[in-house]
């Protein structure tokens, strides 16, 4: 088989309606939050990196960057040409080739990456962060939470012994008992666990539980959690859990009422 010069590949611009897109490939891509930041960020910076398709249409790879594009109301995508005439095998080793080599940051390198952005802009709170970065605040707090976290934790980090998740658990404790979590994570302990033990050593003063809380906002909206013995923490969380699932059911095109019967759905199945 030839070798294809893609040196002297053609890059130039076409309307989203010009390329023939792959529904499996489209598919991979379901997250529709993810879509829409990336839109966002594409809007903000510009496409950092073209899309590939045949002269004739067909879409090689890039999928991703289409979504985005199409979420953002962005009409042109920069696009590097391939000849028509590519085999299917030539056609298939391009998409393969691009996919694998694609390696998604760890979440060490992520850590490192927001870590440097924050220190190089001092004057930077972390919602200027999540601006810039276009992503939801609350992932700038769990990204950073590294930075909060004892040695041993950021060197497990970089191992890829512990999660970005974890560290966000131990962030929140002394540093003794991070040291202790830690060691009870490298035993084989799951998330739910880690999380688990760090809302209970969190938790140094009588702490009131209730099976029922009623939360009238200054809007005159009321928001009602109930469950087994809930706390304040249990709350913040559940309602951070609810803001990113009504997010997603808002990019489905989903109203109020089909949202909730999708997580009651989701419940039961839970």
């Amino acid at each position: 088989m030839a070798t294809l010069q893609t040196k002297s590949l053609a890059i130039e611009h076409r309307p989203l309606d010009w390329f023939q897109t792959d529904e499996r490939e489209l598919a991979r891509h379901d997250d529709p939050e993810k879509v829409r930041l990336q839109g966002e960020d594409m809007l903000a910076k510009g496409q950092l990196q073209p899309v590939g398709a045949t002269e004739d249409g067909r879409m090689i790879f890039g999928h991703g960057r289409y979504l985005a594009a199409k979420a953002a109301g962005i009409k042109t995508l920069e696009v590097k040409l391939f000849p028509a005439s590519l085999s299917d095998t030539q056609f298939k080793l391009i998409r393969a080739a691009e996919n694998l080599h694609r390696k998604e940051l760890t979440g060490y390198q992520k850590w490192i990456l927001c870590a440097e952005l924050i220190a190089g802009n001092p004057t930077w709170q972390m919602k200027d962060l999540a601006e810039q970065l276009h992503l939801d605040p609350s992932m700038v707090t769990r990204l950073l939470s590294p930075s909060k976290c004892i040695p041993a934790w950021q060197e497990a980090l970089a191992a890829g012994k512990v999660g970005i998740s974890d560290c966000y658990a131990a962030s929140k404790l002394s540093e003794a008992e991070q040291a202790e979590l830690l060691r009870l994570k490298l035993s084989g302990a799951s998330r739910d666990a880690i999380e688990h033990a760090g809302r209970k050593k969190r938790a140094v003063a009588p702490t009131v539980k209730l099976s029922r809380i009623k939360a009238i906002l200054p809007s005159g909206v009321m928001i009602v959690a109930s469950g087994e013995a809930l706390t304040l923490d249990d709350l913040i969380e559940s309602l951070g859990e609810a803001q990113r699932e009504a997010r997603k059911a808002r990019e489905q095109g989903l109203d109020a009422r089909t949202f909730q019967a999708v997580l009651r759905d989701k419940a039961k199945k839970g």
